[in-house]
């Protein structure tokens, strides 16, 4: 996953649904492949310089997918790109993947002053 555009992305919608009130909080969910919660938070961070999002706190809730192999039954999350090819466990490529991918901007908090110029 390209977590640059990604955070550019949320952040571009936070913006616009601020329409020009600072905002103080983003809660964010991202579902689907493993991203790393540290790139993503200061993708967002650096994202949001100069906007009304600049010093918005990040609540980041991340549900990677999950994985079930069909051949020995094994299940768990998706931690590794190459668990969704092939089991860890015994190798087999008869598996299942479910989950999300969806990247949803669940909810904004903004400062309740009038919208600042920009």
């Amino acid at each position: 996953m390209h977590e640059t555009g990604l955070s550019e992305a949320i952040v571009a919608a936070a913006v616009r649904r601020a329409a020009g009130r600072q905002v103080t909080g983003l809660r964010v969910r991202i579902g689907g492949h493993a991203v790393d919660r540290d790139v993503v938070t200061q993708g967002i961070q650096v994202a949001a310089v100069g906007t009304v999002a600049a010093d918005a706190v990040l609540d980041l809730v991340l549900e990677p997918m999950t994985v079930r192999c069909n051949d020995c039954g094994r299940s768990a999350r998706v931690d590794d790109h190459l668990a969704m090819v092939a089991c860890p466990r015994c190798g087999g490529v008869d598996i299942e993947v479910t989950g999300s991918e969806d990247v949803v901007l669940e909810s904004i908090t903004v400062d309740s002053v009038e919208p600042r110029a920009l």
